[in-house]
């Protein structure tokens, strides 16, 4: 039985897709920029920041599958 009632799923939906491709997006421009060589944030150092970004990414991904989880 699914953990969310008929009313719960369309907030659900909407939540996961736009986390998902909001980690994704962040994911591949963190990698673009590291991989051509170009500042993630400018001021910073470049390996704070695309650690930083990169987990970022990964934890929006993340909890983007968790709310298609719940689905």
């Amino acid at each position: 039985m699914n953990a969310m009632g008929g009313t719960e799923t369309g907030p659900a939906v909407f939540a996961g897709t736009v986390f998902v491709l909001f980690g994704g997006a962040l994911l591949l421009w963190t990698a673009s920029c590291v991989r051509r060589r170009t500042p993630v944030a400018h001021g910073v150092s470049p390996v704070a920041s695309a650690v930083l970004s990169s987990a970022f990414g990964a934890a929006f991904l993340m909890l983007g599958l968790w709310c298609f989880a719940r689905i």
